[in-house]
């Protein structure tokens, strides 16, 4: 047996172990730590597939953007009466048996796979190399299903008036109230001064390179989401008021940028979302970089959440 072998039997091991540990630890904020360690677990198990994008999204979005949130969402119920509410034992054997139904229609899924399973890999390959991208993956997302990603930035975007929605009328257009912990502790904030500069030049590098390697807009402004945040949580600068205007040009701006850019493609390629032959690469780093931005406002609002004091006069 090889040590790459051995590494993949421990690594599944302990996805599993801290997976159940996600679900027996009594407490709701050691179950929230649990959860972001099983994210970056299975980042790595991606990885170990040779599939790095998804192992990218996975580490931004499955355990640190995901796990911040409910970090918030635990921090908010200490100031609500939730020791009165009890699960009951048959609901709780309702969604185990419904997570165990859906794990073994998974597992016989893959290990039973089809002989002959569908792809369109060759045929997205054979036509990628007219849009300059060397990623296959940015090409299937800006090329071949552009409308697909315009439509997820614009539902990124509804989800974020989803959540300002729940704001009272006193304090909309105020400034959302994440606070995760009463006093931070000095180590958190001397890694918000430290962090930022490398995560900053981290996410730029996400978006550039991902037309060509692994990354992209999704992943290099999640990076940049989390730096905001770790200095909002660290409190070294408080979470903007979201009536301000530059918040909103910069929500709207790559959707826009992306729209407008699409609705060119009429006027010069003969379809929408089309890019005219030998402009399609700078178009694209154009639009992933406008991207970038506004996935990094959205995500850091929407992990702030809404607003809860109203706005200075």
């Amino acid at each position: 047996m090889s040590i790459a072998s051995v590494f993949d039997i421990a690594l599944v091991a302990l996805i599993l172990a801290i997976g159940a540990s996600a679900i027996l630890v009594r407490t709701a904020f050691a179950a929230v730590v649990m959860f972001v360690v099983y994210g970056l677990l299975l980042s790595m198990a991606w990885v170990r597939l040779h599939a790095v994008d998804v192992a990218l999204t996975e580490a931004a979005i499955g355990g640190g953007m995901t796990g911040l949130l409910l970090l918030g969402a635990v921090a908010r119920s200490r100031s609500v009466n939730v020791d009165s509410v009890r699960v009951g034992y048959p609901l709780r054997l309702a969604a185990g048996a419904l997570c165990a139904l859906v794990a073994a229609d998974l597992a016989v899924a893959i290990l039973h796979p089809p002989e002959a399973i569908p792809t369109l890999a060759p045929t997205v390959m054979e036509n990628l190399p007219p849009s300059g991208l060397g990623n296959p993956v940015a090409g299937v997302l800006f090329v071949f299903r552009a409308l697909d990603t315009l439509l997820e930035k614009v539902v990124l975007l509804l989800a974020l008036l989803g959540v300002w929605s729940l704001a009272p009328d006193h304090a909309w257009g105020g400034t959302p109230g994440l606070q995760v912990y009463a006093r931070p502790d000095p180590t958190l904030i001397f890694l918000a001064q430290l962090l930022p500069p490398v995560g900053i030049v981290f996410g730029i590098y996400m978006c550039w390179v991902g037309a060509k390697d692994p990354g992209g807009a999704f992943q290099g402004g999640t990076v940049l989401a989390a730096m905001w945040l770790l200095v909002i949580v660290a409190g070294l600068q408080k979470a903007p008021a979201i009536g301000r205007l530059w918040l909103r040009v910069l929500l709207v701006t790559g959707p826009v940028l992306f729209l407008a850019i699409g609705l060119a493609g009429w006027v010069f390629a003969d379809a929408f979302l089309a890019y005219p032959a030998g402009y399609a690469k700078p178009l694209i780093v154009a639009v992933e970089a406008a991207l970038t931005l506004s996935i990094a406002v959205a995500l850091g609002m929407l992990a702030a959440g809404p607003p809860v004091r109203a706005p200075q006069q």
